[in-house]
């Protein structure tokens, strides 16, 4: 029998995470340091990576970071070049990197559209394609989380962008998983609903707002940030070694209702 208290045992793993600089990769990276894995953050804003890898390494924790464009394939090659250089390899990749712009259809540019597509789409797809290469090689396995939305599994007004971006990256886990199963590689994408960030912290701001979306939410608040380090450790660790290809919810039962 499996020993249980290796389950999710993350201890000296290499961990890439983009999009490090926001609220869901921040935390993320924090808490897998905490739980023993090596940190790689990339992100556009080196003064925030820099200031995340302080932190870590201030509680103990092993972390580098690469400042990079996730939607630019020079700069993504160059992170996982970096990430090997610096940690030998890599063993769980997660894309935390991703943008939000409603807007009617109507009304939004094009250009904007194109800025969110490449965001959440190709910057995800191209990670995926590199960091894919490194695992195939190190012929070890991996384990590769994407960050979905709720949003990418519900319509809903004036998100003719963001949602079919998020759509796009639930079916690219699924087809992953299909892909890279024979390598070992699970793949699997976390679709949350709103949670705390600086670019949504109006909505908890604004108490009429929040209180009329609460209505949608069985569990009664909104995501906090800590609230996917459960789920990110467990896609991250043996313990999900027989799940790939799936999205999961992670929303207080909002996608339920």
């Amino acid at each position: 029998m499996t020993d249980v208290k290796l389950l999710f045992d993350i201890s000296r793993k290499v961990a890439l995470i983009t999009g490090a600089t926001g609220a869901f990769g921040a935390a993320v990276a924090r808490g897998l340091a905490q739980a023993g894995a090596n940190i790689m953050a990339t992100g556009r804003g080196e003064k925030a990576l820099k200031s995340l890898v302080e932190e870590i390494k201030k509680a103990g924790g092993k972390a580098a970071y690469s400042v990079g464009d996730p939607a630019n394939y020079d700069d993504v090659k160059r992170v996982v070049n970096d990430t090997k250089k610096e940690f030998g390899g890599i063993d769980i990749l997660i894309t935390a990197a991703g943008v939000s712009k409603p807007a009617p259809i109507i009304d939004q540019p094009v250009e904007e559209w194109e800025m969110i597509m490449d965001a959440n789409v190709k910057g995800t797809y191209l990670f995926c394609k590199e960091a894919g290469k490194v695992m195939i090689d190190q012929n070890r396995g991996g384990k590769v989380i994407l960050l979905g939305s709720a949003r990418g599994e519900l319509g809903m007004a004036n998100y003719s962008a963001y949602s079919p971006s998020k759509g796009a990256v639930h079916l690219l886990a699924k087809t992953l998983g299909c892909e890279w199963g024979k390598y070992g590689i699970n793949v699997n994408a976390i679709a949350p609903t709103v949670f705390r960030s600086a670019l949504t912290q109006w909505m908890f701001d604004d108490n009429a707002f929040y209180q009329n979306f609460l209505k949608r939410i069985p569990i009664g608040r909104l995501g906090e940030p800590d609230d996917f380090l459960g789920i990110v450790i467990y896609l991250s660790s043996k313990a999900s070694d027989f799940m790939t290809g799936s999205v999961i919810c992670i929303d207080g039962g909002y996608a339920a209702g």
